[in-house]
């Protein structure tokens, strides 16, 4: 197996267990966190911690190959800034984390002025996957994504990760897939809000038990949601209260400009908003879900 050394930045819930499964794939992982506790656990595990993007970036000597798990937006384009003065020609960027695809189009530009490679990596399968292997949609220059692959192989299950196209195509594909995912989410929230409401008085974990095994529905949303019922079986802690939504108004808005019509992720956006408010069963079946999957809290207001 080829060793590779490589700069790790975001350090939150899947940055973390992103970085810990690159260790125990025999890789070299040089961190850095503007809180050094974060970084405490991985270095007991033998990643190598710098306190300054100085520190870091000398620590990965020759071609870099820097890979960001931090917040989309403003938070990316602060990293890349840091990091500017240590950029060399020839070295690589990759951005794992939900990054509006236009956005990672024109990052591509800009670090492409100085020689820098920049590839967009939309990551998915939660926090199991982050710790466990992930499904990893890469978009870029494909000479980069040639040099990075074996990083993309040690994070991804197998044939979980592919080349998609130039900037902005991984990125893209992952923004398409959480759509895909709200409204599956709202499908099963909607069919569970139905069962529970009706006159049968339905055991939920026993229907789900079913669904399970060799339904045509199954999948690993209801292994999930069959989690969250044999911990709380009327979801009676749950609020219903769903948060998140950024790469669904993307999605919506690039439907709409591509003149696809998405009726279902509509409603589904619709009902997340609704449920700020108030709460149903539906939207309480979404939110335990995007718990199980993402460690997504409901929000507090």
């Amino acid at each position: 197996m080829l060793r590779i050394r490589i700069g790790f930045i975001g350090l939150g819930k899947m940055g973390s267990r992103m970085a810990q499964h690159l260790l125990e794939k025999g890789h070299e992982v040089v961190l850095y966190a503007r809180h050094p506790d974060a970084m405490k656990g991985l270095v007991e595990k033998g990643a190598i911690c710098t306190n300054s993007y100085a520190e870091f970036a000398l620590q990965l000597q020759g071609q870099k190959i820097i890979l960001l798990m931090v917040t989309h937006g403003k938070p990316v384009d602060e990293v890349l800034q840091g990091l500017s003065h240590y950029f060399l020609s020839g070295d690589i960027v990759i951005d794992g984390g939900n990054s509006f695809y236009k956005d990672s189009m024109v990052r591509a530009k800009l670090l492409a002025k100085k020689g820098v490679y920049f590839l967009d990596a939309g990551t998915s399968g939660g926090l199991d996957g982050a710790r466990n292997g992930a499904s990893i949609m890469i978009g870029g220059d494909e000479k980069a994504y040639r040099i990075a692959e074996p990083v993309f192989k040690a994070l991804a299950v197998e044939d979980g990760y592919s080349y998609l196209g130039p900037s902005g195509a991984g990125h893209f594909v992952k923004m398409v897939h959480n759509g895909v995912e709200y409204s599956l989410l709202q499908a099963y929230g909607e069919g569970y809000a139905l069962l529970a409401k009706s006159k049968f008085k339905l055991d939920l974990q026993k229907v789900t038990k079913v669904y399970r095994h060799g339904s045509v529905i199954r999948s690993w949303l209801v292994d999930l949601l069959a989690r969250s019922l044999e911990m709380d079986p009327k979801l009676s802690k749950i609020s219903g209260k769903v948060g998140g939504g950024d790469t669904g108004k993307w999605t919506l808005a690039s439907a709409k400009e591509h003149k696809i019509k998405m009726p279902i992720l509509n409603e589904a956006m619709k009902a997340r908003k609704r449920s700020l408010k108030k709460g149903d069963f539906s939207t309480k079946v979404v939110a335990a879900l995007r718990y199980q999957f993402g460690g997504h809290e409901e929000p507090k207001k």
